[in-house]
């Protein structure tokens, strides 16, 4: 007898049709979109900075009030199915684009690996260069702009 060989649930189910629990398990944890962004006024590019969330535990790059966090983050975004052509914005390491423009999750993700460690490993989350929010003043965050390279940051040159 010949054993059925069973696909994982995000090669066989588009990303607007996932259960929550489904969605929920295709974020990766990495916090990137938990950093604070600047959008120019005149071109509407975003800029991400690595200035976090004050509601983000860095060390652990979860969010301290998940379950309420519209209410007490009015800036805070949370990604649905809805906004699947407007992912372009995440970070190109985003699991939720990554399956989006590929149809295949990373071969570092918790999912496909089994935990964090890879991941971690390659320094994809923000806890080793994110800073809280509330330890910059505003008229400073500018300052703290960053490029992805490969996932990575790197300092934004503003000139």
């Amino acid at each position: 007898m010949i054993a059925k060989r069973y696909e994982p649930f995000w090669k066989t189910t588009a990303l607007e049709q996932m259960s929550p629990t489904e969605w929920e398990s295709i974020c990766d944890g990495c916090g990137k979109c938990c950093l604070q962004k600047l959008q120019d006024d005149d071109t509407e590019e975003v800029h991400y900075t690595n200035l976090s969330c004050h509601q983000l535990n860095i060390a652990t790059c979860q969010c301290k009030v998940y379950e309420t966090r519209q209410a007490k983050v009015a800036s805070c975004i949370t990604l649905t199915p809805n906004q699947i052509d407007d992912f372009q914005w995440l970070p190109d390491t985003c699991s939720y684009r990554v399956l989006h423009e590929t149809k295949d999750l990373p071969n570092w993700h918790p999912l496909v690996v089994g935990s964090d460690k890879e991941m971690l490993r390659q320094g994809l989350t923000v806890r080793h260069y994110a800073v809280n929010e509330h330890n910059v003043e505003e008229e400073e965050w500018e300052t703290h702009i960053i490029k992805w390279v490969h996932g990575m940051p790197e300092p934004y040159d503003l000139t």
